[in-house]
């Protein structure tokens, strides 16, 4: 068994924190940014809502984050496997939990949205209201990318201009399709 730094021996239990930690180190946030648009463009597409609008788009929001999920673990898994061999077990539950950020970026626009109604919000405010949180989140996720990255506080600044443009690019969306 390896010794650490102390000398004592390294078992399973920090042999799995050091991986734990080696997984955090090399997170990368930048699904959340995508996950963020991905809620975004969920919202302005939302149509005419039916019998129970508020809980269709808060379903509407998390299933297309999970299928963006999916899709995205598909291609990183389809990729190893042309590239190296076939993945195995801990491939894939790292690969999952490394696209986990696409799924997670869609919960406060979909927590917005259930939300609305306490805060005496029509649906029209509901959609506006999951449409700015989204946003907000796309800009923090982005900055968080940036930061985990070892950005300069310039480059985050830069980043979250870009993704803040990009919201103000898919609000105008909505204001143009009049939603």
């Amino acid at each position: 068994m390896p010794r650490t730094r102390t000398g004592t021996r390294a078992g399973p239990a920090t042999a799995r924190g050091a991986r734990r930690a080696e997984r955090r180190a090399r997170t990368d946030y930048t699904g959340g940014v995508y996950g963020s648009l991905v809620a975004a463009s969920v919202v302005i597409g939302a149509g005419s809502p039916g019998s129970f609008p508020r809980a269709q788009l808060v379903v509407l929001l998390l299933l297309t984050g999970v299928v963006f999920w999916i899709a995205h673990v598909h291609a990183q898994l389809f990729g190893a496997r042309l590239a190296q061999r076939a993945p195995d077990r801990r491939v894939v539950v790292d690969v999952c939990r490394d696209e986990w950020p696409i799924v997670k970026a869609t919960a406060p626009p979909a927590a917005a949205v259930a939300a609305s109604p306490l805060l005496g919000l029509d649906l029209r405010g509901a959609l506006w209201l999951a449409l700015c949180v989204a946003v907000a989140g796309q800009v923090g996720w982005s900055v968080a990318a940036a930061r985990r990255a070892g950005a300069t506080q310039r480059l985050m600044a830069v980043t979250a201009t870009v993704n803040l443009l990009l919201g103000l690019l898919i609000i105008s969306f909505k204001i143009f399709l009049k939603h």
